[in-house]
C-alpha cells in the first residue's frame, strides 16, 4: 500500500487504519509504504509501473489524477490507473484563526482592501491558481505563500505566519475549540461544520476544490480483483465503528465512496477540466 502523504498525518493514519482493518477482517497482508512528492504524483510514477494484480495500490487524492497530472504534463493520464474507491470528500475551507478578529470572509476582504497584507497559505499549484481567481473575483490581490501540505498551512495560521489558508477537513478541531474559523468553502457545496460560511461560486469564483481520497491501482487490474479491494475498502470506512470510519466521520463528516466506472469518469473528468483552470488564472 504506497501513500502519497507524509507518515503521521490524518491521511496517512486513514490508510494505516484501513489497512489495520481489513487485516482483520479478511486477513490480507498490506505493507504500508510512504511514497511523497510533487502532489502524489511520484506515487503515481511508482504505482503505474507495478503488477496490475490487486498486490499494489496507492492513496491519493483526485487532484493527483486531475490537475496535477495535466498541469506537470508527466506523461501519465488517469488511464493508466484503475480507480478502485474514494474514500472520503474534503471539507476544504478558507480557514482563520479566530484570534485575527475576522467571524465572516467579508471582513477580512474589507481588511485587505484596507491595506492589510493578506498572507494566503496553499499546499498545491490548483490551490494557489483558486486563491489567486478569488482574489481577482474579490478585487484584491493577496499574497499567496505555498507551504509543504495542509497541516504545514494549519501551523502557519497557527502561528501567525499565515493570515489565512486553505484547510481540508485538518481545521474541523481548532474550528470546533473555536481557535480557528472556516471564512469560506472552497468547494460547491457548504462545509458541512461551518454551512452558513459562502461558497466559492457565491464569492463569483467559477472553479472550486472539490476533491475525495481516492485508492487506485496500475492499469489493467482484473475485474475481480478490482471489485474486491473496492469494496472491502469501502465498507470499512462505511463503518463508523471502525478506526478508519470514525476517523472518516470526525475530520471528513463521513465515508464518501465513488467506485467503477462513477470512479473512472470523475478521474477523466478532473483531468480534461484542469485546462480551464489553469487558463483562467494565467489571465
Amino acid at each position: 500500500m504506497m501513500i502519497g502523504f507524509r507518515a503521521g498525518g490524518g491521511a496517512d493514519t486513514q490508510a494505516r487504519l484501513i489497512a489495520e482493518e481489513l487485516e482483520a477482517r479478511l486477513g490480507w497482508k498490506f505493507i504500508p509504504e510512504q511514497v511523497t512528492g510533487k502532489g502524489g504524483l511520484n506515487l503515481a510514477n511508482t504505482l503505474k509501473n507495478a503488477p496490475n494484480d490487486g498486490t499494489a495500490i496507492g492513496l491519493a487524492v483526485t487532484e493527483t489524477f486531475g490537475y496535477n497530472m495535466a498541469a506537470a504534463n508527466a506523461g501519465m493520464t488517469p488511464d493508466d490507473f484503475t480507480g478502485l474507491t474514494t474514500t472520503a470528500g474534503f471539507q476544504m475551507g478558507v480557514v482563520a484563526q479566530t484570534a485575527k478578529g475576522w467571524t465572516s470572509f467579508d471582513e477580512m476582504v474589507a481588511a485587505a482592501k484596507g491595506g492589510q497584507d493578506i498572507r494566503f497559505g496553499v499546499m498545491s499549484p490548483k490551490l494557489a491558481d483558486l486563491a489567486y481567481l478569488l482574489g481577482k473575483a474579490q478585487g484584491v490581490d493577496f499574497n499567496i505563500v505555498s507551504v509543504k501540505g495542509g497541516k504545514g498551512v494549519m501551523n502557519g495560521v497557527n502561528a501567525g505566519d499565515l493570515d489565512v489558508g486553505f484547510m481540508a477537513g485538518i481545521q474541523a478541531k481548532g474550528v470546533d475549540s473555536g481557535d480557528l474559523v472556516n471564512l469560506a468553502s472552497a468547494m460547491t457545496t457548504p462545509l458541512t461544520q461551518s454551512p452558513d460560511a459562502p461558497t466559492f461560486a457565491d464569492l463569483g469564483v467559477g472553479f472550486a476544490a472539490d476533491g475525495h481520497f481516492v485508492f487506485v491501482g496500475p492499469a489493467g487490474m482484473p475485474d475481480d480483483a478490482r471489485s474486491a479491494i473496492s469494496q472491502a475498502i469501502a465498507d470499512v470506512v462505511s463503518d463508523d465503528t471502525t478506526k478508519a470510519g470514525g476517523l472518516i466521520k470526525k475530520v471528513f463528516g463521513g465515508a464518501a465512496t465513488i467506485t467503477g466506472d462513477d470512479l473512472t469518469a470523475l478521474l477523466a473528468k478532473d483531468f480534461s477540466e484542469a485546462e480551464a483552470l489553469m487558463d483562467a488564472a494565467s489571465d
